[in-house]
């Protein structure tokens, strides 16, 4: 066997380190540092969509009551509990009236005697009015008299005092007796007063209503205005629900809701938007927005947690793009497009938004350029890129 010479051993061992160098070089440019970013990569397309606005909120009475005292006192019962439903006007709780009872009792005589005293001035009257009238007409005697000399001037002048002092007596009476009638109706005013005061003390149910909360017990001390009772109209529970500012473009009275409460989360419920506050939350850039019910679902609880989906109107055709393929440089709001299969970025304008992660480009792109979702790594202009179906680990 004849042995290589050393010239074929050095061609040899640079052969091999060709081939080795050319492997290293091979892995350097397919998965190393200086192999292409690889992208993936979605051709901008004309559409529209129907956006949607999700947002978080809690069950609440669009109508509801504190039932309590005008005055301060003493509460002598309660009748009702957590969970009743009442009627209007049902007594629900009483306050102790004191000495009301014992003053109403006290006008209420007053207000008898005032109508005695009314009824015998009304009889002096009658009378004076008589004893009036008998005097006219015995004044016209008199006067007649005298015309024919029969009595003498001073009889007639005597009956004429009579006259005028008996009209008198009859002001007097019917003055008396408007009197007696003002002091009846001052004394059937106080006794109305009094009435109504004991009358606050019993607690009625305004309208009809569920008691959510008994504040008071018998016994307990109350200043003018704490609530005893708190009443609901189950009827009027809504949902008031906090939603992002930044996607609220669209937001109107009357769009249909989807609502899932949070006792029930396999159950989604039509509901509608019915008010849109007017004031929002600065802190956390929400909008508050009242949602009701189609149909009220049973064992609904006030506080209860709900998801609220609204569905906004479709919108107008535009290149609509998937979110994640927005990038941000510095200041601008852009996305990489692939131009002869190199990246270049392009500012865009966007419109709505849906929750399933589409958007709309309003300016900056058209249909048909390919657009980078995903890549790699934050990508630049001087970038090779590499265009795959998906960035999996064992994608080539």
């Amino acid at each position: 066997m004849k042995r290589a010479t050393p010239l074929s051993r050095r061609i040899g061992l640079l052969l091999m380190l060709l081939v080795l160098l050319a492997g290293m070089a091979y892995v350097a440019l397919r998965s190393g540092p200086l192999a292409p970013t690889r992208v993936t990569v979605v051709q901008a397309a004309s559409g529209s969509f129907a956006p949607s606005l999700f947002g978080i909120g809690t069950v609440e009475a669009r109508r509801s009551v504190l039932i309590g005292p005008t005055a301060a006192g003493r509460v002598v019962r309660v009748l009702v509990d957590v969970g009743d439903r009442v009627k209007a006007g049902q007594l629900l709780a009483e306050m102790d009236p004191v000495d009301l009872d014992q003053r109403l009792a006290a006008q209420q005589a007053a207000l008898a005697r005032a109508g005695s005293t009314a009824s015998a001035v009304q009889a002096q009257l009658r009378d004076t009015t008589a004893r009036r009238e008998m005097t006219r007409l015995a004044t016209q005697r008199t006067i007649e008299l005298g015309r024919q000399n029969f009595i003498s001037t001073g009889a007639v002048e005597a009956k004429l005092q009579e006259q005028t002092s008996a009209d008198a007596a009859l002001s007097a009476a019917e003055s008396n007796l408007a009197a007696a009638r003002q002091d009846l109706q001052r004394l059937g005013a106080e006794r109305d007063a009094l009435q109504q005061q004991r009358d606050r003390l019993r607690l009625l149910a305004p309208a009809d209503g569920l008691v959510i909360s008994r504040d008071a017990e018998a016994g307990t001390t109350l200043v003018a205005g704490q609530p005893v009772l708190r009443l609901i109209d189950p009827s009027s529970l809504w949902i008031r629900t906090r939603l992002d500012q930044g996607r609220s473009a669209g937001l109107a009275v009357g769009l249909p809701a989807q609502i899932v409460m949070r006792a029930n989360p396999g159950r989604a419920l039509p509901g509608r938007l019915v008010r849109i506050e007017a004031v929002s939350d600065s802190i956390t850039e929400e909008r508050v927005a009242q949602v009701a019910f189609d149909a009220l679902p049973p064992g609904v609880s006030v506080g209860e947690l709900a998801e609220v989906t609204l569905q906004l109107a479709q919108t107008s055709p535009a290149i609509v793009l998937p979110n994640a393929s927005l990038q941000r440089q510095g200041d601008r709001l852009g996305v990489w497009r692939l131009v002869d299969g190199s990246p270049s970025f392009v500012p865009v304008r966007i419109g709505q938004a849906s929750l399933d992660g589409q958007v709309q480009v309003l300016e900056g792109l058209r249909s048909g350029d390919a657009v980078v979702v995903h890549s790699e790594r934050a990508l630049n202009a001087a970038m090779r890129v590499k265009v795959v179906p998906a960035l999996a680990a064992n994608t080539p």
